[in-house]
């Protein structure tokens, strides 16, 4: 697949055109937060500050299956803390790009741990519990997530009213330009706070329809009954939201197990099959599924593709995927067909993982722009 530079120069002149507009948008996004230390798996150590590191998943892969019957020692060099979980990472990166940000999650109680200090004076926060905490073991062909996910269990709908304020979250899921609820997989009563809002609240809402970004999260480890049951509860969303359901390449696998599709190979066409499928099971407004080099968005029964900016070099790559969805949903507020928002995704995920910062839309656009930018 190919993507001319006619095609990047038009969506980039879209984006420095409707540049000005972005402040009026508004987002709401929830409900998770994680503390991320980005780690390094030592390989060998030349001295006190020398060493090479692990470069790829399946190199390290083998050095635990070597210790198999025996024992080993593995040592860990912290990058960088940093924010974390689906939902801050969004909710920055579209605060970065210029919308008005308001944020409900597990961030810390009774106030914000310090890492989501420039997120609190970026966007509007509002903390319900503690935050979860994420070993992310970063390698050339991708990571490692380990998580510690106790404080999730307090993300509930109850908590939610009783810590923050039932009205208020009423005022901004009835008003905001996008609401996204992300990170499904880790927060156990996701779908429960799902239907209480389907009950209590979406009957409610009046005016014109608004986009509504739903990202399962790697769903791997929960039952296949849970992700049908979170799936059906996606779709009745459509009933007041254009809905989005943004999957990357092993989610999307992961739902079609679920689904009990008949799953392709991984190669591009096979994806493209995979991705149809999905869309006629789950009928909702957009489906998009992005693997790494590439992604994929159907509306209404029409695919559009683009490939994605090429690195080898990352200074990151934990939140692309969240950088990615804040891109495409930016586009799709834009009324930007599915093209024109893919391009706006890729852009917004590849210049992150060559910068490890959120970019605006200027940036955006000049990226797009950019011959020596390969995609």
């Amino acid at each position: 697949m190919k993507i001319s530079q006619e095609q990047r120069n038009r969506c980039a002149e879209r984006l420095k055109a409707a540049a000005e507009r972005v402040p009026s948008l508004s987002a709401f996004i929830g409900l998770d937060g994680f503390v991320d230390e980005i780690l390094h798996v030592v390989d060998k150590r030349f001295s006190a500050t020398e060493y090479t590191r692990l470069e790829t998943i399946s190199a390290f892969a083998q050095r635990l299956a070597a210790a198999a019957g025996r024992s080993t020692n593995v040592e860990l060099v912290r990058k960088m803390q940093k924010l974390g979980g689906n939902g801050p990472i969004m909710g920055n990166a579209l605060a970065a790009l210029g919308l008005q940000v308001t944020y409900v999650g597990n961030l810390g109680w009774p106030d914000p741990h310090p890492v989501f200090r420039e997120f609190c004076e970026r966007a509007e926060v509002h903390t319900i519990a503690p935050p979860g905490l994420t070993d992310a073991y970063e390698f050339t062909d991708g990571k490692i997530m380990v998580g510690k996910h106790e404080s999730l269990r307090e993300v509930t709908w109850e908590n939610v009213c009783a810590r923050w304020s039932r009205e208020g979250f009423e005022e901004k899921f009835r008003t905001a330009s996008l609401v996204g609820f992300v990170n499904w997989t880790m927060l156990p009563y996701m779908s429960d706070i799902w239907e209480a809002l389907q009950t209590e609240l979406c009957p409610k809402l009046d005016g014109p329809r608004r986009r509504l970004f739903i990202d399962l999260a790697d769903p791997e480890k929960r039952t296949n009954e849970d992700i049908r049951r979170a799936l059906d509860l996606v779709v009745k969303f459509g009933q007041w939201f254009d809905v989005i359901l943004g999957l990357n390449e092993k989610e999307a696998f992961e739902v079609g197990k679920a689904l009990e599709l008949e799953l392709p190979d991984h190669s591009p066409e096979g994806v493209q099959s995979l991705a149809r499928a999905i869309a006629e099971r789950v009928p909702v407004q957009t489906l998009v599924v992005h693997p790494v080099a590439y992604a994929l968005a159907i509306s209404n029964g029409e695919l559009a593709i683009t490939p994605g900016p090429v690195t080898d070099d990352p200074l990151i790559t934990t939140g692309a995927g969240d950088h990615f969805n804040s891109g495409f949903c930016l586009g799709k507020l834009l009324g930007f067909d599915d093209l024109d928002a893919l391009l706006t995704a890729v852009t917004t995920s590849g210049f992150y993982v060559r910068t490890a910062r959120s970019p605006n839309v200027l940036e955006l656009a000049a990226t797009l722009a950019d011959a020596n930018i390969k995609y």
